[in-house]
């Protein structure tokens, strides 16, 4: 058995690790059920628009999660929702992904570059997120693709942070020194070499930045910075702020509140996970 152990090549051990935490697992499954129902929200429920008979109806056979104030099913207020924010979680983590590995790496590879884009990192973390992005997204107008461009700008110093500290550690190494001394061209060694380094630490970053993303999202939109043409969980807490059905109609709050707590507690329990099985801590 410990042949067969040597014999696995770490991608296989951290799959092997992996599937041994029923929590990261579950975590895992839980985040392709949401991403489903946000590709196939056609198919799970109508487009919520226009005005119902049944107005402020609690939990039913005929509508599982209620209605609001002007008869529209929350339950497809929520599934349609799921389409927009994971859409703006997942478009922003992206974006903040690739500026944060492209800085961190620069940092770290080209040493002259690692102050001023230390400096650079340090003053973006120093700054009151929340209230800039309340400003910017106030500026360029509601829409998702500005939320998305929004958060991704207010996102990225963290992955930076981490993407240069795992980066630091591989510079030194005998293979970048050999790959310098045969004439390998920068560009060549930050792809072949650097970038396969940190690429699982951007796999945890790419999780996490998600569900941050998605808190964003949620709370410019109840803010009312979110698109008014379309649906988000933060949009739905929104309107039912506004309908005052935060006090009398609990169950429109509730599901979309749910929504938003599952899928940012899969994201920890799955980051978490995988790093764990990544440094094979359950192995030792």
């Amino acid at each position: 058995m410990t042949a067969a152990a040597v014999e696995l090549t770490p991608r296989q051990r951290t799959w092997s690790s992996f599937r041994r935490n029923p929590l990261g697992v579950a975590s895992g499954i839980l985040l392709i059920l949401l991403a489903l129902v946000a590709i196939c929200a056609p198919l799970i429920a109508p487009f919520p628009e226009g005005y119902g008979a049944d107005t402020s109806q609690p939990p039913s056979a005929a509508h599982w999660f209620g209605t609001d104030d002007i008869g529209q099913d929350v339950f497809a207020q929520v599934v349609w929702g799921t389409r927009v924010s994971m859409a703006v979680g997942v478009s922003a983590s992206v974006l903040a992904i690739v500026i944060g590995l492209l800085i961190g790496v620069c940092a770290a590879y080209f040493r002259r570059l690692d102050t001023p884009l230390g400096v650079l990192v340090d003053l973006s973390l120093s700054l009151p997120v929340l209230p800039l992005m309340i400003l910017v997204a106030a500026l360029a107008g509601p829409s998702v693709r500005t939320l998305a461009v929004v958060i991704a700008l207010f996102s990225w110093p963290e992955v930076a942070r981490v993407v240069r500290s795992q980066a630091l550690a591989i510079v030194p190494m005998p293979f970048v020194s050999a790959a310098k001394v045969v004439g390998g061209s920068s560009l060549w060694i930050v792809r072949k070499h650097l970038l396969p380094g940190v690429i699982p630490v951007v796999g945890v970053s790419v999780v996490l930045t998600t569900s941050r993303a998605v808190l964003s999202e949620a709370g410019l939109s109840f803010l009312g910075l979110g698109d008014p043409n379309s649906w988000s969980w933060g949009t739905i807490l929104h309107k039912a702020q506004q309908s005052g059905a935060l006090a009398s109609a609990w169950w429109t709050t509730l599901f979309p509140s749910l929504a938003i707590l599952l899928l940012v507690l899969s994201t920890t329990l799955l980051s978490v996970a995988y790093n764990d099985a990544r440094n094979h801590r359950s192995d030792t």
